[in-house]
């Protein structure tokens, strides 16, 4: 081989095997972070979308009261105020049982109480409510996190 043709080969220009597989292999890690997070990410976007789902509800049923002479709202007349609620809360009821009691609330639903306010709350969606006045209530949900951990608010 002459030396024009050898110092043409030294003098090619590219990539060797390692580094492209060192590349490949730092894209996989950031696909796979990614994948990791993105369930996790969506989780806690649908549990902010639930409080804030109960949050209009909540001002939902003080719109109601407020317009009706303190008469509180039946499952059909609090859908017609609560509007603007997202896809992740696909019920809401209106409890019929008034005051202290404990509530596990179904996934995606919403539950709303009268003359209660919140006490504790347990995963699995299980809240216990304390007796309020003839015009407190409290708006119940279960978030995904912490193990589909109720969620309450009280006017």
């Amino acid at each position: 081989m002459n030396v024009a043709v050898k110092e043409k080969l030294q003098n090619q220009k590219g990539f060797t095997i390692i580094e492209v597989v060192l590349v490949l292999a730092i894209a996989g890690l950031i696909f796979l972070m990614v994948f990791i997070a993105l369930p996790a990410l969506q989780s806690s976007q649908r549990d902010t979308a639930r409080k804030n789902d109960a949050s209009t509800i909540m001002s939902s049923v003080t719109t109601f009261t407020g317009n009706n002479r303190g008469t509180f709202p039946t499952d059909a007349q609090i859908k017609n105020y609560a509007t603007n609620v997202s896809d992740n809360t696909t019920t809401v009821k209106v409890n019929g049982t008034k005051g202290a009691q404990t509530l596990t609330v179904p996934a995606e639903n919403v539950i709303v109480t009268q003359s209660s306010q919140c006490g504790t709350v347990d995963v699995n969606g299980s809240v216990t409510l304390k007796s309020g006045t003839t015009r407190q209530f409290t708006v119940v949900t279960r978030l995904e996190s912490g193990n589909n951990t109720g969620y309450c608010e009280q006017s």
